[in-house]
């Protein structure tokens, strides 16, 4: 009996803050390595999420929303999500079909339409599940979408209530070239547990607090120690640039902060297996998201 050919390779979800890349990222791996949040630019790094089938191994390069850059974090966030389309097999660009194309997307759609034919494009609509369909039940802004990138082939998915994600995958796989696999069978990301663990705090804090701070935080991990009762004990710092903004975080007696705190360290065992002792600060660096000694040290530097 002839067995079937192995698919294996890399794709890149890009597409404009707060169309569901992270959730859509979750929802194929069936876990969460991805920090999810209603708020835009939940995601500031690139990360690896790894599928591993029977006949195939997708990688999927989940990345920071493209959009116009106010300060050097921003700059930072587009450059990481243009690299990411860098020698990968497949380009999957997420959006929104709920709503009608925006700034961001339409820049989106001319980075694509300029890069070299090396990988496939697919255009992926999100949400379908949103009342927005035309007389014939299709999206009212799809053939918008469509045409942006060349009228490229599209498939419509909801990643909050994981319609079609069969057929992506499905798809996606036939577009992966046929060669072994990268990584080993039990490992679903690249990312090291205290990164993970910053990003949760952080998406706790983008839940909590929703727009009193939007992005103005940071989360860095200052302690992250193996105990041996087998509990994590973790310190960490939450980063704002203004005295006022710092109250907010804290709210009255602590109990902003205590909430926040809570909701992480619950994300963090669920993701860890494990009891998690949390110690979380809040501290003042004015205007981090333009100083770049300080983006440095909070891991936000360019690879070479």
């Amino acid at each position: 009996m002839t067995r079937a050919a192995h698919h294996s390779g890399f794709i890149a979800i890009i597409g404009r803050p707060n169309v569901g890349k992270s959730t859509l990222l979750n929802a194929l791996l069936g876990q969460k390595v991805a920090a999810v949040s209603p708020r835009p630019q939940t995601t500031r790094r690139r990360q690896l999420g790894i599928l591993t089938l029977e006949n195939a191994q997708l990688v999927f390069l989940d990345t920071p929303g493209i959009h116009h850059a106010r300060h050097k974090l921003g700059e930072f966030l587009n450059y990481e999500a243009e690299e990411a389309v860098a020698g990968v097999d497949v380009i999957l660009w997420l959006v929104d079909s709920s709503s009608e194309p925006t700034e961001d997307d339409i820049r989106i759609s001319d980075l694509l339409n300029k890069l070299p034919l090396r990988a496939h494009r697919l255009l992926v609509l999100n949400k379908i599940d949103i009342p927005n369909a035309d007389a014939e039940g299709e999206s009212a802004h799809s053939e918008e979408y469509v045409k942006l990138l060349n009228h490229a082939e599209a498939l419509k998915v909801s990643a909050t209530k994981r319609l079609g994600l069969d057929e992506l995958l499905e798809k996606l796989i036939s577009l992966l070239p046929q060669r072994p696999p990268d990584y080993p069978e039990e490992q679903v990301t690249d990312s090291y547990e205290r990164d993970i663990a910053a990003d949760l705090i952080r998406e706790s804090c983008l839940k909590i607090l929703r727009d009193e701070v939007p992005h103005s935080l940071a989360v860095r991990i200052d302690e992250f120690k193996e105990r041996e009762n087998g509990m994590a004990y973790i310190a960490a710092t939450i980063f704002v640039e203004r005295e006022s903004q710092k109250g907010i975080v804290i709210g009255e007696g602590g109990k902003m902060l205590k909430s926040i705190a809570s909701a992480a360290r619950k994300e963090i065992e669920d993701m860890g297996g494990r009891k998690v002792f949390l110690e979380v600060r809040v501290k003042v660096s004015k205007d981090w998201r333009d100083n770049q000694n300080m983006l440095n040290q909070l891991g936000y530097i360019k690879r070479k």
